[in-house]
């Protein structure tokens, strides 16, 4: 008898096993975006996360284990080149059978350009002119009726061909003064819209290459966006006591959070990460600071603490730190929304 449970056990074991074997394998490039796929992923597998907390996207050297889970993934979502340049040659390289999904081509993505200058002039954001470039919702399942034939035939729609190697041969390399690369800003996760349209693409994808588990996909999808509109809520709550406060931000990361919250930064003391700014630039914020009464002036974990001390100099501005990436939280589920909050609840007291 009990040789015969044993068995059974052990049978019950395999099919188990053999059924996770059947979910996809998922590389993701930055901590936010691998939070987005592991809540469409929950309750089926965990998504492999490349760039790990405290990197720096636009330079960063793979590791072995990173290698490995590029060349074993059947689907890479990433940012795309603009972020992470140096992943394309990884994807090229190591993801070559892999579905690639860049996100910032995706259907739907809204792409903001790139600000110029240390000052920040001000003008409309609204969502009506503030898109440079917004592109049609090609994977809008806000209805989330389940009827997975339906939701096949969107997929299909959308599923052209994501995998960009050779969309990214001839990626120019412009230069904006520490803009590396493209005429857009691509810290596009930074915008809730844009996240939840992406967690219905990111549903999609998963969903073609996994049929069987279509349903828990696109059931996790639309809880994650039902979370992402009490996130919303939490936000404006924790921004509408300081709304008309003034801020500047250490670089120009942050303008798809300051417009869907409708409350935009005064200027950036870099325009990049991957350059110092000039001591004109710094010239430039300090008199802003200055002449405007600007209250905050927002730091960055990983930079140059001495940049701040230097702009604050001679100012009344208080200062506090942010970090887009949520390099001191651990990555899963709960990261984007925590990025989000953490981003508010900073700026908010700061303010």
């Amino acid at each position: 008898m009990s040789t015969k449970l044993v068995s059974l056990s052990t049978m019950a074991a395999l099919l188990g096993g053999a059924a996770m074997a059947d979910v996809p394998r998922v590389a993701v490039d930055i901590a936010p975006i691998h939070s987005l796929v592991a809540q469409v992923m929950d309750g089926l597998g965990t998504p492999d996360l490349i760039v790990q907390p405290g990197g720096t996207p636009h330079e960063y050297s793979l590791r072995p284990s990173e290698a490995a889970a590029l060349q074993d993934a059947d689907l890479v979502f990433w940012m795309g080149a603009d972020l992470t340049p140096w992943m394309a040659d990884a994807i090229g390289t190591l993801a070559k059978d892999a579905e690639v999904i860049s996100l910032l081509d995706a259907d739907g993505t809204i792409l903001l350009n790139f600000r110029e200058g240390a000052l920040f002039e001000a003008h409309s954001h609204g969502h009506d002119g503030a898109h440079a470039d917004e592109k049609d919702h090609a994977h809008d399942h806000d209805d989330h009726d389940h009827d997975h034939d339906h939701a096949h035939e969107a997929e299909d729609a959308g599923h052209d061909d994501h995998n960009h190697d050779a969309d990214h041969a001839d990626h120019d390399d412009h230069s904006h003064e520490g803009h590396a690369h493209g005429a857009h800003d691509p810290h596009a996760w930074l915008s809730v819209d844009n996240a939840a349209t992406w967690l219905n693409l990111i549903a999609a994808e998963l969903s073609a290459a996994d049929p069987d588990n279509a349903g828990t996909y696109f059931t996790n999808a639309a809880a994650a966006r039902t979370e992402m509109d009490t996130l919303v809520t939490e936000v404006n709550a924790t921004l509408d006591p300081v709304r008309g406060g003034s801020f500047v931000v250490f670089h120009d990361a942050y303008q798809y959070f300051e417009t869907a919250f409708d409350f935009l930064a005064s200027g950036a003391i870099s325009l990049s990460d991957a350059t110092d700014p000039s001591p004109a630039r710094i010239a430039e914020i300090q008199g802003r600071i200055r002449e405007q009464g600007i209250d905050c002036v927002l730091a960055e974990p990983q930079f140059n603490p001495g940049l701040i001390t230097t702009v604050l100099d001679g100012t009344e501005a208080t200062t506090g730190v942010i970090d887009p990436l949520g390099a001191d939280l651990e990555p899963g589920a709960t990261l984007y929304g925590q990025v989000i909050r953490n981003l508010a609840a900073t700026l908010a007291e700061c303010l």
